[in-house]
C-alpha cells in the first residue's frame, strides 16, 4: 500500500528502563533501553523466555509495563489501552474471524475506525493485492492455507496504515519451505510500506534474513543490539555469539596482551582483543573461518593451529562439515567447500587452523 502526505512513514519507538515484574520472581524484562528508527526493521531474538514477546506486548498495550516508558514518535503511550495506540499487530496463529471472509476480516480495523464504505472496498482491496490475494477476497479461512491465512492477517494489520507494524512469531507455525517464502514477502512489503516493523522470532535465521538490526535478548535483558553482520562477527557476549549462528569456543586465561591460554591450548589473540580486559575469557571462531590441515601440511603464516582427530564428516552439497575431537579435550566444527579437506575421513590425525584475526575474544 502506498504512503500518501496523510500518511508519512513510519514512526521511531523508544524503550527507556522499561521493566516488567510479576510478582517476586525475577524481572520478566529488567530496565531496558532501546531506539528504533522511523522505518527501521528491528528484530527482538531470542530463547524462550528472555523477554522479547513480554516487550512486545508492552509496546502493544496488551501488557503494562511495571515501569519505564514507551515513546511512538515522542510521545509517551505507556499508560494508553491498545486501541488508542494505533499499531498494527500481527500474531503467530492468525487469530482471524473464523465466520468472516477475507476481505470482512480485513476491513475490520477500518469498520472500528468509522471508515466509508467506499474507502474501506479500496482500501481492502489495495491490502489483498499487497499480500498477493486479490482473488480470494471471499473466501473463509477455513478455505485458506496457513500461508494464505497469516497473508490476511498481515493485510487485516496494514490496512488502517499504522506507523508501526509488531508481529509476534508470526511464520512460528508454519513449515520451513512455507516459511522462507513469507520472509521474503515480509521483507518486501517493508520495502513498500516504510513503515516501522517490531518483529519477535526466536529463529536467528530469520532474524539475519529480514532485520536492518537486531536486539538479542538474555534473560529479561538485551545483551547487544547492532546489524546482523555486526552481531555474527562482532558479539559483545559469549551469549551472543553461541545464541546467534554456530561458534567454537576457547575459555582460558588472558595471559598477555597477546595471547589465551587454557587446558592444553595456547593461542595468539587478534590485535587489539586485549582492550576487552584480562582474567578469564573466550575466543570465539566461526567454523566456516577454519581450515581442516594434514599434519604434513606446513601452518600458514599468521595463523592459529590445534591438533586433533577427525571424528565425523558430512557432506551437505555446496559445503562439508567436518567435527575434529582436540587433543586438548573440546571438540571443534569445521565448515568447508565440499572437498576441500581432501581424502580425511573419521579416524585422521588433523590439525584445525584459522587467521589469528579471525578469532573474536568476548568475556566469559
Amino acid at each position: 500500500m502506498t504512503r500518501t502526505a496523510r500518511d508519512p512513514g513510519g514512526a521511531a519507538v523508544r524503550l527507556t528502563a522499561l521493566t516488567k515484574r510479576y510478582g517476586s520472581a525475577p524481572a520478566a524484562v529488567d530496565g531496558i533501553d532501546l531506539e528504533i528508527a522511523a522505518g527501521e526493521f528491528m528484530t527482538l531474538l531470542g530463547p524462550s523466555g528472555s523477554g522479547k514477546t513480554t516487550t512486545l506486548s508492552m509496546i502493544a498495550g496488551f501488557t503494562r509495563a511495571t515501569s519505564g516508558s514507551i515513546e511512538v514518535d515522542g510521545y509517551d503511550v505507556a499508560g494508553l489501552p491498545p486501541y488508542k495506540r494505533d499499531l498494527g499487530v500481527v500474531f503467530q496463529h492468525y487469530a482471524l474471524f473464523p465466520h468472516m471472509t477475507a476481505a470482512q476480516n480485513i476491513a475490520f480495523p477500518l469498520r472500528q475506525r468509522k471508515v466509508g464504505k467506499a474507502e474501506i472496498a479500496a482500501r481492502v482491496a489495495e491490502a489483498l493485492e499487497l499480500v498477493q490475494l486479490g482473488a480470494m477476497g471471499d473466501r473463509l479461512p477455513r478455505q485458506l492455507s496457513g500461508g494464505q491465512q497469516q497473508r490476511v492477517a498481515l493485510a487485516r494489520a496494514v490496512v488502517f496504515n499504522p506507523r508501526v507494524l509488531l508481529m509476534d512469531e508470526p511464520l512460528g507455525a508454519l513449515d520451513k519451505k512455507l516459511r522462507e517464502q513469507l520472509q521474503g514477502e515480509i521483507a518486501r512489503m517493508h520495502r513498500e510500506l516504510g513503515i516501522t516493523f517490531v518483529f519477535v522470532t526466536h529463529d536467528q535465521e530469520e532474524a539475519l534474513a529480514l532485520s536492518d538490526r537486531i536486539a538479542v535478548f538474555n534473560e529479561g535483558r538485551i545483551d547487544q543490539v547492532g546489524s546482523a553482520r555486526d552481531l555474527y562477527e562482532r558479539p559483545a557476549t559469549l551469549f551472543v555469539a553461541r545464541f546467534l549462528g554456530e561458534s567454537n569456543v576457547l575459555t582460558g586465561k588472558v595471559t598477555d596482551p597477546a595471547t589465551i591460554e587454557g587446558p592444553g591450548f595456547r593461542v595468539a589473540l587478534p590485535r587489539g582483543a586485549s582492550s576487552a580486559g584480562s582474567g578469564t575469557a573466550s575466543v570465539v571462531i566461526r567454523p566456516e573461518r577454519l581450515t581442516v590441515l594434514p599434519l604434513s601440511t606446513p601452518v600458514p603464516a599468521g595463523h592459529n593451529t590445534l591438533e586433533g582427530t577427525v571424528s565425523g564428516l558430512t557432506y551437505l552439497g555446496a559445503y562439508s562439515t567436518v567435527t575434529v575431537e582436540l587433543d586438548c579435550g573440546l571438540r571443534f566444527t569445521v565448515r568447508e567447500p565440499a572437498g576441500a579437506s581432501g581424502e580425511v575421513t573419521p579416524g585422521t590425525p588433523v590439525r584445525v587452523a584459522w587467521p589469528v584475526e579471525q578469532g573474536v575474544l568476548v568475556s566469559s
